[in-house]
């Protein structure tokens, strides 16, 4: 064999060829095919199966449908109808119908502008039928019978049908083999199209839902509820279960022009993937990362780890200013002010979750018990009071006495059996129960009740208890009493002088100030109800029979190995991470006193001495001369220097030995992406969490009782106490009838 050198003559392209290659070819420039338009538009609205699904159940939700129907085959290849009872098209606008861009829901510029319905391109019809076999037949009220009509060959004639309409898609994209070849499996996109009807089914509670496939009932969701908000809660507990709704708290929150409401889960429901996050404008399901950041930035404080919240949010703003004609499946949107839309998310989440849930979950949990005869006395316990709108209210409790634990420095020997049991024969004896707590309005105790000690080594006076466990709220007069500090005998000191606290390295003056006003002690003092962290719920519930207070976290009654408090309310036993609960009661005292120093203005901030200057893209530059009012709101000040650099020229006052262009390299993205910023706050945040963390009781303390029960009575209106500041709960509830199923009582 001959090798052929590829260089040769014979086997290289002569000039005039290789000419001809690199040369384009001119087309003529002409109008499109109608049916190739179609299918070009289809393209973009016709991913698969579900965006069919999509836009037919827009139509029908828009023709005031209130009962819908999904029929699908092979997944929705095969077969698509959706049947609905709205109110039909009449038989002249059937062939109208399917031509491109022709709709009855816009007609000039200013309903564009103020777009209310779902579907307003009219594409949808025209783009579907270029690419399958599809019919529709309509009968609307007064006329005489239904009419189909076949879009492929235009045929109208007669059928029989109610009011309402009915269109099929069959054969999804067989005029176009390519596109069918990217379609997944059968059961795949099954789940895409159920998803889709899920995602309708949420924003309207009012309309029923069913989904058939292969002549199987699917998923079927039917209108309920008497009231919006009965109505939304059921659909929510249909579609999502009954424990995003268990797990979740209302949102209800008015921003200006933006009205939020819907249901944000607590984050002990955070799942790993962000699956459960449903966010509506106007009705309209939307993926807007605006809505997703305000979302996250809420749940900042108390998500662990990576954990991805849940909600389902519904937010109600002027057609006018926000626009959906930005995405061909409309599934984005864009605000004309995506800040106000940011800060109204953002705050109607926070606001729904700073309220203690202790108090909501005894509730739930003494209805659930009511619900089912035997596991409760009938002749001690009481009603369960109504539950207002917005604020928590703690279920009374029965009526039990309270613990004796005799002499504090006697005991006896488990192996001395007879003087063991002497303690609860003595309090069988008894033929009155013991006292309870008192409330903070309650008489000051007895004279006899406790017994003054001489003074201790520090000078100041302390009270210690001989007969009944003290108020676990100190009374008004005693706005001074603080809890002992680590290593004093006494667990009331009047006049304790504040330990001293270190700063941290990035906090300034006004962050000493905060600190002043909220000190970081081992142990906070309790808190009057207008000087409390959160004053959002109202005060302990009494029960009818004896005006015994009801607590939601309950009385202490032991700590165990120096981190847990075990307490005892009226649902079974509550114990509480004592360090991660502290933590989170001297954080928000902590933002309480950053926030009051500030009010309503502008974050403080420090100028620099000498300007930090950085070079700085395009996109930062425009971003920092387009949002200079809100950097100065956030305590910083960038302007720029030359074309290509930036100037930092202040800083807020708590970040003034961090690193500016960092912070402003950080603010400047989160503008140009969002429209607002976090970076700010969660850098200031993130130093006062440090000072919490350092101030707040560590592991192995001994406390008293009386200091476990100030610690319960903090957390109870303490905001967001239910997780630490890292996102670890904070305590944990254990029922008799989980306590009982550990023993096998019963069974």
């Amino acid at each position: 064999m001959v090798a052929v050198n590829a260089t040769s003559p014979e086997l290289s392209p002569s000039p005039t060829e290789t000419a001809d290659q690199a040369a384009p070819v001119r087309r003529p420039i002409r109008d499109l095919p109608d049916e190739l338009i179609s299918q070009i538009a289809a393209g973009e609205v016709v991913e698969r199966p579900a965006s069919v699904v999509r836009e037919l159940v827009d139509n029908a939700l828009d023709s005031g449908a209130a009962q819908i129907t999904v029929r699908l085959l092979a997944g929705g290849v095969r077969l698509i109808a959706v049947e609905d009872d709205g109110c039909g098209i009449p038989r002249d606008e059937l062939p109208v119908a399917l031509r491109r861009h022709a709709t009855s829901k816009i007609s000039d510029l200013h309903d564009l502008e103020t777009v209310a319905t779902m579907g307003f391109r009219g594409e949808a019809l025209a783009a579907i039928a270029s690419v399958s076999e599809t019919s529709i037949f309509s009968r609307p009220a007064g006329q005489d019978s239904a009419y189909l009509l076949d879009a492929r060959s235009g045929e109208l004639r007669p059928a029989a049908r109610n009011q309402g309409t009915t269109v099929e898609v069959k054969e999804l994209f067989f005029s176009t083999p390519a596109r069918r070849k990217f379609l997944k499996t059968d059961a795949t996109e099954l789940a895409h199209c159920i998803e889709s009807v899920r995602r309708h089914a949420l924003a309207r509670p009012d309309v029923g839902f069913a989904i058939w496939h292969e002549g199987k009932l699917v998923e079927q969701w039917r209108a309920a509820g008497s009231t919006p908000d009965e109505a939304l809660s059921r659909r929510l507990a249909d579609v999502l279960n009954d424990k995003f709704v268990d797990n979740s708290v209302a949102v209800d929150h008015w921003a200006g022009p933006v009205h939020v409401t819907g249901r944000a889960g607590i984050p002990d429901a955070a799942r790993s993937r962000p699956d459960q996050q449903f966010c509506y404008v106007n009705g309209r399901f939307v993926r807007d990362k605006v809505l997703t950041h305000a979302a996250r930035s809420a749940y900042e404080d108390v998500l662990h780890g990576n954990k991805q919240p849940v909600y389902a949010l519904y937010i109600e703003i002027d057609p006018a200013r926000v626009d959906v004609n930005v995405h061909p499946t409309k599934i984005e949107v864009r605000f004309r002010d995506s800040r106000e839309v940011h800060q109204a998310v953002r705050h109607a989440i926070e606001n729904a979750l700073a309220t203690p849930r202790a108090a909501a979950v005894v509730e739930a949990a003494a209805q659930e018990a009511a619900r089912q005869p035997g596991l409760i006395d009938e002749s001690t316990a009481t009603p369960v009071p109504a539950k207002p709108a917005t604020k928590p209210v703690a279920a009374p409790a029965w009526p039990q006495t309270r613990m004796s634990f005799g002499e504090p420095a006697v005991g006896n020997p488990v192996r001395d059996l007879a003087k063991l049991w002497e303690p609860m024969r003595e309090a069988t004896a008894e033929t009155s129960p013991a006292p309870a707590p008192q409330m903070a309005t309650a008489a000051p105790a007895p004279a006899t009740a406790t017994a003054a000690t001489p003074e201790s080594a520090t000078g100041a006076t302390t009270i210690t208890n001989t007969t009944a466990m003290p108020s676990p709220v100190p009374q008004p007069e005693d706005e001074g009493i603080r809890l002992r500090p680590s290593g004093q005998s006494s667990y009331f000191q009047r006049k304790a002088p504040a330990p001293q606290m270190q700063e941290a390295p990035a906090a300034t003056e006004i962050v000493a100030k905060a600190a002043a006003a909220a000190p970081v002690e081992p142990v906070a003092a309790m808190q009057t109800a207008e000087h409390a962290a959160a004053p959002a719920t109202q005060p302990p519930v009494t029960a009818a029979t004896d005006n015994t207070p009801v607590w939601p976290l309950g009385r202490a009654v032991a700590q165990l190995h120096g981190v847990y408090i075990l307490a005892e309310n009226s649902q079974g036993m509550v114990i509480v991470d004592m360090h991660a609960a502290h933590e989170r009661i001297v954080y928000e005292q902590l933002k309480n006193a950053v926030n009051t120093e500030n009010g309503d203005q502008q974050i403080p901030s420090q100028p620099l001495l000498i300007p930090a200057t950085f070079a700085a893209t395009p996109e930062e530059v425009a971003t920092a001369e387009a949002h200079a009012e809100t950097l100065l709101t956030l305590g910083m000040e960038v302007s720029p220097f030359s074309p290509k650099t930036l100037a930092v020229r202040a800083v807020p006052a708590t970040l003034a030995q961090g690193d500016a262009v960092e912070l402003a390299r950080s603010v400047l993205a989160e503008l140009a992406q969002h429209d607002a910023s976090t970076v700010v706050q969660r850098a200031r945040n993130e130093i006062l969490a440090t000072m919490a963390c350092h101030g707040a009781v560590r592991a192995n303390r001994k406390l008293t009782l009386d200091e476990m029960n100030a610690l319960l009575r903090q957390m109870e209106v303490t905001e967001r106490s239910d997780q630490c500041n890292h996102g670890r709960p904070t305590w944990r509830q254990l029922s008799m009838k989980e306590l009982d199923a550990l023993f096998l009582r019963g069974r």
